[in-house]
């Protein structure tokens, strides 16, 4: 990706200032954050602390009321479609929808191809490496009501690799699935992220941050600390806010469950 203006190679995100609202409501307030390529950066926080709202504002999905995104020094709208996987939340997600493990991974090409465009053997192939990557060519003709949890996450997880994006959004990828689930995602991801994939993954699972993720930024509206995933989840900060969350109640962020545009 080229920018009309100066950019950093090596870096894959730039979120400055940004400062996002439903109505009344401050989703975000003054965020930073830098992601470069070839790394995978954790975002923490209680609930409705704007870590989903990040992430769709990365996407291109939300419009900052101040602040900004860049993607490859481009606003994330003006990015050539298919350059960002965005992979919601698995209860985000319609699964009444009528349509096979094999149908939702072949979505993941459908920013690539042109408006009549047909299946290309590059198009099945990656396809069939993504469901592959999932362990999921067993299950390519099921429906998707019919699978498990974990069946679920992997299925959009493998739509979003068939993509072959340049950029790659997960939230909370992990939640709801079994232990080996959540270690084939992680090995998965780690993988992709040394091939040079940058990823920015929300996550409630702290006990093995620091073998997911370069780096760890714990939001609460705002950026509380970000650094070494070991030195973060040291500082006490994350304890502190998850106590008060705790102590005052669950507070749901308005824009974190919307339902997708």
């Amino acid at each position: 990706m080229h920018s009309e203006h100066s950019v950093n190679p090596g870096e894959a995100v730039r979120i400055h200032g940004l400062h996002v609202c439903y109505g009344p409501v401050v989703a975000l307030d003054g965020v930073n954050l830098a992601l470069s390529r070839g790394q995978a950066l954790g975002i923490v926080g209680p609930n409705g602390s704007g870590k989903s709202t990040l992430l769709k504002s990365v996407a291109g999905l939300l419009q900052p009321k101040r602040g900004s995104v860049e993607v490859f020094g481009r606003r994330p709208t003006d990015l050539r479609p298919g350059t960002i996987a965005y992979v919601p939340q698995v209860e985000a997600v319609d699964w009444s929808f009528p349509a096979t493990v094999e149908d939702v991974v072949a979505m993941g090409r459908f920013p690539r191809l042109g408006a009549i465009a047909p299946f290309s053997k590059r198009d099945r192939a990656a396809v069939d490496r993504a469901l592959a990557a999932l362990r999921l060519g067993d299950l390519r003709r099921r429906h998707i009501s019919q699978l498990s949890g974990g069946q679920q996450q992997r299925t959009f997880v493998a739509r979003a690799i068939a993509q072959e994006p340049e950029l790659l959004l997960l939230d909370e990828p992990t939640t709801g699935v079994d232990a080996a689930t959540e270690e084939s995602l992680r090995v998965l991801v780690r993988s992709l992220v040394e091939q040079g994939l940058p990823v920015l993954m929300t996550t409630h699972d702290l006990d093995r941050a620091a073998e997911w993720f370069d780096r760890l930024a714990v939001v609460d509206r705002r950026v509380l600390a970000e650094g070494d995933p070991q030195v973060v989840l040291g500082s006490g900060v994350y304890a502190t806010i998850r106590e008060h969350t705790h102590t005052h109640g669950h507070r749901r962020d308005p824009l974190e469950h919307r339902a997708e545009p």
